[in-house]
């Protein structure tokens, strides 16, 4: 296989422990040519002293510092935009690969239709999407030994080509601060006819120590249901799915009367956000989710 150049992109905020712990462990599972950007939000403990003097020895450590919390989805976009690789490839700094892991990944580059490859976290697999009850839902399709489509490649560990990930925007920041951006990444990218692959032969470990499990879970959980109510009004055209999802809506509203908080928040960051041109459809909405019926 060829000498492939790639881009590492690590956002980080107060997290200089998980830093010196996982970042020596991140370059060794690395093949050469790589280089390694981390974009530094504006943290309050010495992860700045720490990057910067590790640059000093690594040439491939390529340091972003910002004064304030850009957040995750911003973040991402910034290291997409002054990545020099062929190919993207997204960490959070909570997460291990194992020595070799890009390898199984990069194969599947050979196919031009190929955007993204997700990597194996162990615990989940293959992702698959569904529309129930007025809403689009999302889970773990399953596990195996071989490779498989994925709904979306995750945010934190996969491996995305670089020219499609301009071509779609990268991730969308109506979702600020997190979540579902790389769901709605994925879903234009099979929107437009790429496809997106699960990998288990690469190997990552999770350890789940980021930002976001040390925030408040009502807000966490808020944002994740505000989002996906954002979701479905970028991305669904199916007349019927459409149709569904006033009464899906009300029906959470008169049962749980704090989704009427969760509504009002997705109107109000939906419209403070300009509208993405849509993606030019090569699949119905129809189809790719028969696509992982399965």
């Amino acid at each position: 296989m060829r000498n492939i150049f790639v881009s590492v992109i690590i956002p980080t905020w107060n997290a200089e422990k998980l830093l010196k712990r996982n970042l020596p462990l991140i370059l060794s599972a690395l093949p050469k040519p790589a280089e390694v950007i981390i974009i530094e939000n504006g943290s309050t403990d010495h992860s700045a002293d720490y990057l910067k003097a590790l640059s000093v020895k690594d040439s491939r450590i390529r340091p972003i510092f910002k004064s304030r919390n850009l957040g995750f989805i911003k973040g991402c976009n910034l290291g997409a935009r002054v990545a020099k690789g062929e190919f993207l490839v997204l960490l959070n700094n909570d997460v291990v690969p194992q020595k070799g892991f890009l390898e199984p990944a990069l194969r599947h580059f050979k196919n031009p239709e190929i955007f993204a490859v997700s990597f194996n976290e162990g615990q989940f697999g293959w992702a698959k999407l569904w529309w129930r009850g007025g809403f689009i839902h999302h889970g773990v399709g399953g596990k195996g030994k071989k490779a498989h489509i994925s709904g979306w490649a995750s945010g934190g560990s996969a491996v995305f080509r670089r020219s499609i990930w301009h071509r779609l925007g990268g991730f969308d920041e109506v979702y600020q601060p997190f979540y579902w951006e790389d769901v709605d990444l994925g879903y234009r990218a099979w929107k437009g006819g790429w496809k997106i692959v699960w990998e288990p032969k690469s190997l990552v470990e999770h350890r789940h120590e980021s930002t976001i499990s040390r925030l408040d879970k009502n807000f966490v959980d808020l944002v994740k249901e505000r989002n996906q109510l954002i979701f479905a009004w970028k991305n669904i055209n199916d007349f019927w799915f459409n149709l569904s999802q006033p009464l899906g809506i009300s029906l959470r509203i008169s049962t749980g009367p704090n989704y009427l908080k969760v509504f009002l928040a997705a109107v109000s960051q939906y419209c403070r956000f300009p509208k993405r041109k849509p993606v030019l459809s090569a699949r119905t909405d129809r189809e790719i989710l028969k696509l992982f019926q399965k």
